[in-house]
């Protein structure tokens, strides 16, 4: 019996890219001695991208789709592929056309050789700009650092991931989502592979610079407890500083040279005053996701679906 493979593909407004992601992909199964499925999620798009899936799975048998009732995010549209694949080995890709669909036989070749999951690894494109390029070096620097975790800078969500791992997958249940973490931390047997991203085919990137920074914020909150014990310390060191000023004020007042005026005061409470927000803000997040986490909310809420 012909083992199967399904390629999940979360989408929000890529219409134009639909055709082409489709063709690149049935391309690489020609010769293939699987079989494969192609399933979309359709992430709250506003444009005509859901009408567009639907066209393309009456048009192949193997092109299904899942059709969100609103944006639920990207983390969580590669949950429902997850939860919804029955096959034997899973490819989670973005819609863009960024993650080349040639690069498919070698994850199943990897996968072949006895791993678990085969990951991607970007290599920096010299042509990105540089504040992308070194605000995503920092973010792994930071996560690597925080967190018991370690990975590699570009890690990208365009993976294939074995049956066995995905039946764990399925079993997480946390809110804020991360799955570049989540499956480095899952432990198996994994081994990644390196890729140069295409060029986007068509649109506009829908990752902004505030949504790759709540990206950033989640996967190291998600990992680490360390930045509660930053903000101890932080706390601590203040506590001291301001220690080391009483005796200055007191030697000040006794020798006849009176601290005058407002200024001195309005800093030093300036400066006290945005440590603890800083600090109270830290403990808000990991409130925060304790609160969201308690009202056990589904990841997301399927409008429409043909999985076929």
């Amino acid at each position: 019996m012909r083992k199967k493979i399904t390629i999940i593909i979360p989408v929000f407004n890529e219409t134009e890219n639909l055709s082409l992601m489709i063709d690149a992909i049935q391309k690489e199964f020609v010769t293939s001695n699987y079989d494969h499925n192609i399933i979309f999620i359709n992430d709250g798009s506003t444009d005509h991208t859901l009408s567009f899936i639907k066209k393309y799975s009456q048009e192949h048998f193997n092109v299904g789709y899942i059709s969100f009732s609103r944006n639920f995010g990207h983390q969580n549209a590669l949950k429902a592929g997850f939860d919804m694949s029955n096959a034997d080995a899973v490819i989670s890709m973005d819609g863009d056309m960024q993650h080349p669909p040639t690069l498919i036989p070698e994850l199943i070749k990897k996968w072949e050789e006895g791993n678990d999951i085969v990951y991607t690894i970007r290599k920096d494109q010299t042509e990105l700009p540089m504040l992308k390029r070194k605000t995503s070096n920092l973010f792994y620097s930071i996560l690597n650092k925080l967190s018991s975790i370690e990975l590699e800078k570009g890690t990208a969500d365009f993976r294939l991931i074995d049956k066995k791992v995905i039946d764990v997958l399925r079993d997480i249940s946390e809110y804020d989502l991360f799955w570049r973490g989540l499956v480095k931390w899952l432990g198996f047997k994994q081994v990644p592979i390196e890729y140069v991203p295409a060029e986007r085919a068509s649109g506009n990137s829908k990752y902004t610079l505030k949504k790759m920074m709540e990206l950033a914020l989640k996967g190291i909150t998600s990992f680490s407890i360390k930045p509660l014990s930053i903000a101890i310390y932080i706390g601590l060191i203040s506590s001291f500083i301001s220690i080391l000023y009483l005796p200055y004020a007191l030697i000040s007042y006794y020798s006849g040279h009176v601290i005058s005026g407002w200024t001195s005061v309005i800093v030093t409470i300036a400066f006290f005053g945005g440590i603890q927000l800083m600090i109270l803000g830290i403990i808000g997040i990991y409130l925060g996701k304790l609160f969201m986490q308690s009202k056990n909310r589904p990841h997301y809420i399927i409008s429409e679906s043909k999985l076929n």
